[in-house]
Formats: structure tokens, sequence, C-alpha cells
């Protein structure tokens, strides 16, 4: 089984496209630039969240490698009303769906799954808006992620009847011109940018 994964040429693309740009955001470094990159993506997310006046509960993400931090702009959100929720992802358990618990801007955390940030608070609730974190995409949606499929199994077996709306989260220069793609790859329903909206 393993050998079998390793020698697919799918998988063999997509990691050595995740490789590339990853070390490219890492690389893009100045502090200046990113600081403009970062206000330029929040602002153009916040406008994205907010053609979605319905949204109880958005889903993100704990910032690594390089990412876009969105928990200042996901403090604001919440601050505009009082019944809003937001949650972050929570790996339970190897090739497992993720559970999404309850975040606030004061919530105590914890080290999780892959040494990332979990709120210490275990308090489950269902996002109905995702922001999802992209390593790479392209103009038809596409998107690149880890190569965990940790945001495929969830979204498979999400709860209820509705899925909730995706949107993806990347730098401009994540930007593919198409990317490798297997039968069970679907797009995202939007991708923000610090440059504009796909």
């Amino acid at each position: 089984m393993i050998q079998s994964i390793a020698c697919n040429p799918l998988m063999e693309a997509k990691s050595a496209l995740r490789a590339s740009l990853l070390a490219a955001r890492e690389a893009q470094g100045g502090a200046a630039g990113q600081e403009a990159r970062d206000e330029a993506l929040a602002r153009r997310l916040m406008e994205v969240v907010a053609g979605y006046p319905d949204a109880s509960c958005i889903g993100f993400y704990w910032p690594v490698a390089g990412e876009f931090d969105a928990r200042n702009a996901m403090a604001v959100w919440l601050a505009l009303k009082a019944s809003r929720t937001a949650a972050l992802p929570v790996v339970v358990a190897p090739r497992q769906p993720l559970v999404f618990h309850a975040w606030r801007a004061d919530s105590a955390m914890k080290k999780g799954r892959f040494g990332i940030a979990v709120p210490e608070e275990e308090r489950v609730v269902v996002p109905d808006l995702l922001l999802v974190p992209c390593v790479g995409f392209d103009a038809e949606r596409y998107r690149l992620g880890y190569g965990g499929g940790y945001y495929d199994r969830t979204l498979a077996v999400w709860p209820g009847e509705r899925k909730p709306t995706t949107i993806g989260v990347a730098f401009e220069s994540a930007k593919c011109d198409a990317l490798p793609r297997g039968e069970f790859d679907l797009p995202l329903g939007v991708i923000v940018t610090e440059c504009g909206v796909y």
C-alpha cells in the first residue's frame, strides 16, 4: 500500500508542486511586504465574508508555515454580533474527518496533533462558512493542500443537509496555471488572495 502511494504519478506531481509552492511562500519575506499582503488579504476576506450575512459560525485555521493569519479578521467579525461563533479545526485521529471547536480571541489554547494550536475548551460546533488554507490554487478554484486529505474527508461526511460554503485563503503567489487533479478533487466556492477574488 505505501509503495503504491509513493509510485502514484498524481501524488508525486502534487508533492513536488507543494514543496515548490511552500518554499516560494517562505521566501516571500520582508516584514513590510508581508504586512501589506496581510492587510490587503484581510480587507478582501472581510468583504467576501460580508457577502454571507446569514453565516453564524465560521470555521478557519491556525496559521502555519507562512500562511495568512485570519485571527484578527475573525475577532473583528465576532465582535460585530454577539450570536456569532468562530471555530478551529481539530485532528482527532489520523486520516479521520476534522471536528471544529469554538474559538474566541481570548480562548486558552493547547497543542494539538502536528503541534498546531487548538482551543483548550472542546466545545464542538458546525460551521456554515469554512475558510480553507491553500498551498496552491488555480483559476477554476481547485486547491492544493498539505496532502493529508483532512478537508476532503471532512466535507465528504459533513453533518446536516447543507455543506458549508468554502472560501479558500491564499497569497497570489500560490496561483498556478492548472493543478494536478484526481477524480475526487472538488473546487472551492471562492478563493481570496491579497490581489483578487476567484
